[in-house]
């Protein structure tokens, strides 16, 4: 096949799979946008690729992982479908047999999500269906009509005689037209160009196709928004807490490149394998505590509201932080104490696990002793005054302090299931991950930032430090290796959240080495080795090196 043939060709293929996961899109409004091709193909990414490569992916993009994932899923599938497009456009069956793999994929990918049924099979399949007939409309129907048989004009060349010209036996004749040797090959082996009118046929359906699977793609994305609970929420009347504390003065330094002490909603950290985030109406919301209890309840969003609530600020972090990182927060979050609940089931023996289970399906298991020993775990339906925000967990969700989220932080809860950790593996347990992950001391220098270039003279140094539970009782700082020095620590609400900290550098002329560590109330210091963040959390003192002129 020629080069402009070949083009034409992964044009086709490309042009095929829009079609396809565009058109998936509107019959996943009706079975649930986790169905759709790449949502689901997506998700069974999320739960396959192996860790190493997973935290590459949240070290490298943080928040916007599942962007890039969903991106990075879309470009292999374009190329994919380009090299398919130009096999099939030699053998029409190996895009059929493409395409029918690739419909195989979405099925599978879309019935193992938690809650499936035989309907989440039906974007793919039916996506796969129109991207078929797209493909055979333009390799081998009517839009690629001339477009891969049809050669230019050869110019004709008179015979010569089989007695040479001028020879005594030589007679005028009219020369014989007879078209040169390699005008007898077969269309497509000499780089010809294609038929004009064949090319606009083709480039012209092309557009079509691709223009309808835009808009069935963006109108079924639509219709699908149409369906989120943001009414709902911004309905949602919260009550008064009985305890709320108060923030001390001096909390918050307010310096620049320093984070608040309290972090603002729209910037709190958000990690998670939740692809789409699901859309639960609180009208509808049920909570279910079972398992080795003596007295399972079932609780309405109404029922949870009734309840006295609590307000508290508590800090979480996520176990995929490296040193020095911004996957941390601090809120003030509302809600009912889990302690609370548990009582009222009674736990039976040896149930030592509590597992979250969210409407999508994901576990955590949290250490039942650590949602009794009476600090403020809650059942969160409230973040820094208003409901939680949809991404973060709406209707209602777990907040636990002193343990890293993947055991603990379960948002879009539907479940406590009582249970034993011999008996039951969470999530990230099976992946690698610590079973319990009790949040490591760490400290962070926030201001000066790396490659800051400064003047020599007074030099604020200013991070946060968190021990989440057990508190900070000091925080030093050291410059090009030389001795600690103590810093100043802002008051906090409680142990349960970071604290800010504060050092005056009288900084001189060159290249320096600033180095942080903390002490928590137990006396123990962060260690100096770094470690990763897989099984348990990073470990380390955060570095920033910085110029001063």
């Amino acid at each position: 096949m020629s080069s402009p043939s070949r083009g034409h060709a992964a044009l086709a293929g490309i042009t095929a799979a829009a079609v396809a996961v565009g058109a998936a899109e509107p019959v996943a409004v009706l079975t649930g946008p986790r169905s759709a091709p790449l949502i689901a193909v997506g998700g069974l990414v999320v739960d396959l690729v192996p860790e190493p490569l997973k935290q590459f992916a949240i070290a490298l993009f943080g928040t916007y992982d599942k962007v890039a994932l969903l991106v990075g899923t879309a470009l292999l599938l374009a190329a994919c479908a380009a090299l398919l497009g130009v096999l099939a456009a030699r053998r029409p069956a190996i895009g059929l047999a493409g395409i029918a793999a690739f419909a195989a994929l979405g099925v599978a990918a879309a019935l193992t999500r938690a809650g499936a049924d035989g309907f989440d099979a039906l974007p793919s399949l039916i996506g796969a269906g129109l991207g078929a007939l797209a493909l055979w409309l333009l390799l081998a129907g009517p839009l690629s009509r001339d477009l891969w048989a049809w050669s230019p004009p050869v110019p004709a060349e008179p015979a010569q005689s089989a007695v040479a010209a001028g020879g005594p036996q030589a007679r005028s004749v009219e020369p014989a037209l007879v078209p040169p040797a390699d005008a007898l090959s077969r269309p497509g082996e000499r780089g010809e160009e294609v038929d004009p009118d064949g090319r606009r046929r083709f480039l012209t359906g092309t557009g079509v196709l691709l223009g309808a699977a835009a808009v069935a793609g963006l109108g079924g994305h639509w219709l699908g928004g149409r369906r989120d609970v943001s009414a709902a929420r911004r309905a949602v009347v919260l009550p008064t807490p009985s305890a709320a504390p108060a923030l001390p003065a001096g909390a918050d330094l307010s310096l620049p490149q320093l984070a608040p002490y309290v972090t603002p909603t729209g910037s709190f950290y958000r990690i998670d394998t939740a692809l789409v985030v699901p859309q639960v109406d609180p009208a509808a919301w049920r909570l279910r505590i079972h398992g080795r209890v003596r007295n399972p309840i079932e609780l309405s969003f109404a029922d949870l509201l009734a309840r006295p609530m609590v307000e508290r600020y508590v800090t979480l972090a996520c176990v995929s932080n490296e040193v020095g990182g911004d996957l941390i927060g601090n809120a003030r979050w509302l809600g009912v104490p889990i302690k609370e609940l548990l009582d009222e089931v009674d736990p039976e023996e040896g149930a030592d696990q509590v597992v979250g289970r969210s409407v999508d399906g994901w576990t955590c298991g949290t250490p039942t002793a650590v949602l009794r020993d009476g600090r403020d775990a809650l059942l969160a339906v409230g973040m820094n005054g208003e409901p939680l925000p949809v991404e973060h967990g709406f209707p209602v969700r777990m907040v636990v302090p002193g343990l890293y989220g993947y055991v603990s932080a379960c948002k879009w809860v539907t479940e406590l299931e009582l249970t034993s950790f011999a008996d039951f593996d969470a999530y990230w347990v099976p992946r690698g991950w610590a079973a319990q992950g009790p949040i490591r001391t760490q400290s962070r220098i926030d201001t000066p930032r790396p490659r800051n270039r400064l003047t020599a003279g007074p030099v604020m140094v200013a991070g946060v430090a968190w021990a989440q539970h057990r508190g900070i009782r000091r925080v030093e700082v050291r410059v090009d290796g030389g001795p600690w020095q103590g810093v100043t620590l802002a008051p906090a609400v409680s142990v349960d959240t970071w604290v800010q900290w504060s050092w005056r550098l009288d900084a001189t002329p060159g290249e320096h080495t600033l180095q942080v560590r903390a002490t928590d109330a137990d006396g123990v210091t962060q260690p100096p080795e770094r470690r990763p963040v897989a099984p348990d959390g990073a470990t380390g003192w955060h570095t920033v090196r910085v110029t001063v002129s």
